[in-house]
């Protein structure tokens, strides 16, 4: 029931005219996503829900559960299904797109990595590399692995936790605060 209340709040807080991933930083330029012509502004309150809902749900076995570590096991995912996707023959105008919106979002957590880098302790940095490692090799079995079953796993990966996107813009912008909680959002 949490699930379908999220949800349902979600859709009706968020913009949905959004192509490609969560812009954490504020954008100077126009990239090469579509023009925009007006203001796609999020209000605090959304923000804060979808940070509850997003720091609420598990994370996939595997996903380190602090921020910086996780945005470097995210950007390793990110990075190893471009790389994947790279290795097709043949790819269609979809899966050209998928690799340059992976391409921009794997950018945007490089770069929360790289504005928080001088703020973590050894042992941050220890895990985040150690998540990183263990992300990328997910993917490196199959880069071996014949074009129909490297365009099957190309096709079957399903993104990545929505906490991704939180714990990249909580990092850039110095949050140490605990992220918002579903109750705090009236949620629960």
């Amino acid at each position: 029931m949490f699930a379908s209340l999220a949800a349902a709040l979600l859709l009706s807080a968020v913009p949905t005219s959004q192509d490609g991933p969560i812009v954490t930083a504020p954008r100077q330029v126009q990239d090469d996503g579509p023009v925009v012509t007006a203001p796609m502004a999020e209000t605090g309150d959304s923000l804060r829900l979808r940070e509850a809902v997003a720091y609420a749900n598990p994370l996939p076995r595997g996903a380190p559960d602090a921020d910086y570590p996780l945005v470097a096991w995210c950007e390793a995912l990110v990075n190893g299904h471009v790389a994947l996707g790279e290795t097709l023959e043949n790819r269609d105008d979809l899966d050209n797109d998928i690799i340059r919106l992976g391409r921009l979002e794997a950018v945007d957590f490089g770069a929360a990595l790289a504005s928080a880098r001088g703020r973590q302790s050894a042992a941050t940095l220890t895990a985040a590399r150690a998540a990183a490692a263990e992300a990328t090799s997910k993917w490196t079995p199959l880069m071996d692995q014949d074009q129909a079953t490297r365009s099957q796993a190309f096709g079957l990966f399903f993104g990545l936790p929505g906490r991704c996107e939180h714990a990249a813009r909580r990092i850039r912008e110095n949050i140490t605060t605990p992220p918002v909680t579903p109750a705090e959002v009236g949620l629960e």
